[in-house]
């Protein structure tokens, strides 16, 4: 565990030759377009789309966001990058029917694989047993991705404003989610990036309290940024949640909805640790 830490702490320092090294947000990302190069030489983009017509039915993620009161995305993931793993023999079925029995509003699927354990047959086994609308977490940086989130059983992407060089790819992506039928959940660490969220009309924007440059928690990021948000956005706060004070101080500030994974993947009951996290045990 210490030794896994240590390296993703390496991330965004010099080298011995004082050149930077990639941040881990810099290195997934190349990771990968790799791999989806490597699933689109198998299967073209053109042929992907030929199977939406056969696309499964979805619930909607922003109408479950938007009931009264916090709301909660309960993820399934079975590591992290910086804890390394939580759950590795993890199944899915198991835990979606918990967080769905827990009243979680949505239900967030990894799919990345080297860092995080996932696969997108995990987004697909979870479709298959819940009803729950569920987000596909990954990096997310082409719309061959998109394409597979809908088929999977996706009601909605992630996409990070941190991963795209330019606003206007960010937009593009946005675009291409609304014509596929999948909301998006626009996450954000520092204000230039809310900025950019906003300029490009991000309906749900998360706030992500872990750094994914350097992977520091700061759970008061979410608190510094909320009042930039204004009324109609949907706000989400993200990572380091992990006591009711956490919630009940999110709340105070106004924050719609929770997204949380390590807290609820370490227990043997979520159903009841997602109830006292919302203050309904």
């Amino acid at each position: 565990m210490r030794g896994h830490a240590a390296a993703c702490a390496a991330y965004g320092r010099l080298s011995a030759r004082g050149i930077p090294l990639p941040t881990f947000l810099e290195t997934v990302v190349v990771n990968t377009r790799g791999l989806v190069d490597a699933r689109r030489a198998q299967v073209s983009e053109a042929q992907l789309r030929e199977q939406l017509a056969d696309a499964p039915a979805v619930g909607s993620f922003a109408r479950g966001l938007s009931a009264p009161g916090m709301s909660l995305i309960a993820e399934m993931k079975r590591a992290s990058p910086s804890k390394g793993a939580i759950q590795a023999d993890a199944r899915v079925a198991p835990i979606v029917t918990a967080y769905a029995a827990a009243g979680a509003s949505a239900i967030s699927v990894l799919t990345e694989p080297k860092w995080f354990g996932g696969s997108l047959e995990d987004l697909r086994e979870a479709h298959a047993t819940v009803r729950t609308p569920l987000l596909r977490k990954d990096f997310i940086v082409e719309p061959y991705q998109l394409v597979e989130a809908r088929l999977a059983g996706a009601s909605a992407a992630l996409l990070i404003v941190a991963a795209f060089t330019e606003a206007r790819g960010l937009a593009s992506l946005i675009g291409e989610a609304g014509a596929l039928g999948l909301d998006v959940l626009v996450e954000v660490h520092d204000a230039h990036e809310l900025a950019t969220a906003l300029a490009v009309g991000a309906p749900i924007i998360g706030i992500n309290n872990r750094n994914l440059h350097s992977l520091d928690v700061d759970l008061a990021t979410s608190l510094r940024l909320r009042p930039q948000i204004p009324a109609g956005v949907t706000v989400v706060a993200e990572s380091g949640i992990t006591t009711r004070a956490d919630v009940a101080a999110l709340e105070q500030a106004g924050v719609d909805a929770i997204l949380v994974g390590e807290a609820l993947m370490r227990v043997n009951d979520p159903t009841t640790t997602a109830a006292e996290l919302l203050g309904r045990a």
